[in-house]
């Protein structure tokens, strides 16, 4: 009879103890459902901005993976069929287009998601990137990115960023055609667009680079404090 009423005992403590520990648990303001998604290495970025709305659940979302294969939300796409798989997805007028590239994916498989971007209407895509911290214990971090612009520029003095890449060599930087350190790049640029109202940049990339080449110039821009726009179909 002890023994039952022992039992009986511990069983209340402990229920009590559960009950508290929901009820009254810390909560979080970064907690959040995420998306399902494919999963990609991000490139590493310094400047990004957070990008909360990724994490919705009717965010658009195109995934590059390392060998260049393509989806939208889950669903695989060809580069053919992106712009017919978004023109039957009701959209916003405010939606935007998130592209969530693995490091190492080939920068010709983003490059045709930006130019799908830009014919579908797409201003200022954000290309998704790693944190650059870790979050708090029991958080998750909001998703960040670097927004670019796919508007082609009619000023003829718009400074111009050009990576490139030759067989089995490193990428090599130009600004304005003058070949330059990766390192020199933020300062210069600086430098350029001290006197400019519209701090904006373009930037051109050889397809044969990784996104994470390109995405790094891109991230440099941003710290110099300038906008960059990729014109897709010329890049």
């Amino acid at each position: 009879m002890h023994s039952l009423v022992i039992r009986r005992s511990t069983n209340l403590i402990l229920t009590a103890v559960i009950l508290a520990t929901v009820l009254f648990a810390p909560r979080t303001g970064n907690t959040q459902q995420l998306q399902k998604g494919v999963s990609v290495q991000l490139a590493p970025t310094s400047n990004a901005s957070l990008m909360p709305d990724a994490d919705n659940q009717d965010a658009w979302i195109v995934a590059v993976t390392a060998n260049g294969t393509l989806y939208f939300g889950i669903a695989p796409v060809t580069p053919s069929e992106l712009a017919d798989k978004m023109k039957s997805r009701p959209r916003r007028r405010d939606q935007n287009l998130y592209i969530k590239a693995d490091a190492l994916a080939p920068f010709a498989a983003v490059r045709q998601v930006l130019t799908t971007a830009q014919a579908m209407g797409f201003e200022d895509p954000v290309l998704l990137t790693s944190q650059s911290d870790s979050p708090a214990p029991g958080t998750v971090a909001s998703p960040q990115g670097l927004d670019v612009l796919l508007a082609p520029t009619s000023d003829p003095a718009t400074p111009v960023v050009q990576i490139t890449k030759a067989a089995q060599q490193e990428p090599t930087l130009q600004v304005n055609h003058r070949q330059i350190p990766r390192s020199n790049l933020k300062n210069l640029l600086k430098q350029l667009l001290q006197t400019r109202s519209e701090k904006v940049v373009l930037v051109k990339a050889d397809g044969s680079l990784s996104f994470a080449d390109v995405v790094n110039i891109i991230d440099t821009c941003h710290s110099a404090g300038a906008k960059v726009i990729i014109s897709a179909p010329e890049v």
